[in-house]
């Protein structure tokens, strides 16, 4: 499944075409009566190859992903295409003409480049990445544009470019990564690459990482796509020291002020749930500033006031009721609202949803949400809906 080179033969490509809507569930139907006409080897290759192509969807939406080529590991690791697509305008609009896309994986980010414009030097050091990177780059027409390197990233001259993207490599044979220096290859190399690029560079990072881990030159933005985190991003040649949440679709981007922590407050009428983004940037302080309120609790990133402030940064839920933790109560309350559907979200609190969902047992017509968390230190419930 991980050879494309058949797939890439016309024989290949029309078998790609005729399996593209395949159902999981008839797959054995399907490839015992195309192997009466092509070798076992290809069908398994189409049908792997429709498999990942369905999953890739989600990331690259139904058209591209109908036409580009990938590996398992590269649907799961390759970056989505809006946030590419947003990184990229962020280059094209510092002058950026050309990049050495470092660890390109399957190339969802040299695509985006391209598409700003941008020449890009694709590297891999894995020969049937790389090959799914340059099949991606033909596929979509920007082949004129992307040139694919087999190599380690770390022998590559990347003095003919004006900036550097580094994606280091976050998974290993027991899963994900924490350790910044057992990346491949390790932070420290890609900080030491961005910091010789001629004009910018960008090195994509795991959104847990550490704000002390920050080089003090760099900028850090956390960005989020639909609400849910996707990334940090260290910049150089930007805004050094800069730290930055941006939420897309937009883009909508929040900066520090470097503010002092919110004060800590008796719940007001509306509840603020900041954006993943928001919080991973230590930025619930500009949140706060900006809707006039304080925190529920200390070591808690849910913000309450007094009153309504739209903000794209949070969003804002109305409180009905603020009750000690007591699961009894709780379920009173709800059968006494008729409440039927209920959203239960968890700050600070041991109690998992599901949980809570099987011991109240709601039942009705009306909705509400419920969030488990401390307020000043104590288990609290707080009930409300959306504003």
């Amino acid at each position: 499944m991980n050879d494309l080179a058949p797939l890439l033969t016309p024989e290949g490509r029309a078998l790609l075409d005729e399996v593209r809507d395949t159902d999981p569930a008839q797959e054995l139907a399907v490839a015992t009566r195309l192997r009466r006409e092509h070798p076992a080897e290809l069908v398994s290759a189409a049908l792997g190859q429709a498999r990942l192509r369905q999953r890739a969807v989600v990331k690259f939406g139904a058209e591209d992903a109908g036409r580009m080529f990938f590996t398992p590991n590269g649907v799961e690791q390759s970056t989505r295409a809006s946030v590419a697509a947003y990184r990229a305008r962020r280059m094209a609009d510092l002058g950026i003409t050309s990049v050495a896309d470092l660890c390109c994986g399957i190339g969802g980010d040299a695509i985006a480049l391209a598409r700003a414009g941008i020449r890009v030097l694709a590297v891999d050091r894995d020969p049937q990445t790389a090959a799914a990177a340059r099949a991606n780059a033909d596929a979509l027409g920007l082949a004129g544009l992307v040139e694919v390197r087999e190599a380690d990233v770390t022998d590559v001259d990347t003095a003919g470019f004006d900036a550097v993207f580094v994606d280091p490599a976050r998974r290993g044979g027991r899963g994900r990564i924490f350790d910044p220096e057992a990346y491949s290859p390790p932070l420290s190399w890609a900080v030491s690459a961005a910091r010789r690029a001629p004009r910018a560079a960008a090195l994509k990072i795991a959104p847990g990482i550490p704000h002390e881990a920050v080089p003090e030159d760099a900028e850090a933005e956390w960005i989020s796509d639909g609400g849910d985190v996707k990334e940090a991003v260290l910049w150089f040649g930007t805004e050094p020291g800069a730290v930055r949440a941006t939420l897309l679709p937009g883009p909508r981007t929040l900066l520090s002020r470097g503010l002092p922590d919110p004060a800590v407050r008796p719940p007001g009428r509306y509840l603020y749930e900041p954006d993943g983004a928001v919080i991973r940037a230590h930025l619930v302080a500009e949140v706060a500033d900006r809707v006039g309120g304080g925190l529920l609790d200390a070591t808690i990133a849910y913000v309450t006031a007094d009153a309504l402030h739209p903000t794209p940064y949070a969003t804002a839920y109305e409180i009905t009721d603020h009750l000690p933790f007591n699961v009894k109560k709780l379920k009173a309350l709800l059968r006494e609202r008729r409440v039927g559907t209920l959203t239960v979200k968890k700050r600070g609190s041991a109690v998992e949803p599901e949980e809570l969902r099987r011991k109240v047992k709601p039942q009705g017509p009306h909705a509400a949400t419920v969030f488990l968390t401390r307020v000043a230190g104590a288990p609290a419930m707080l009930i409300g809906h959306p504003a």
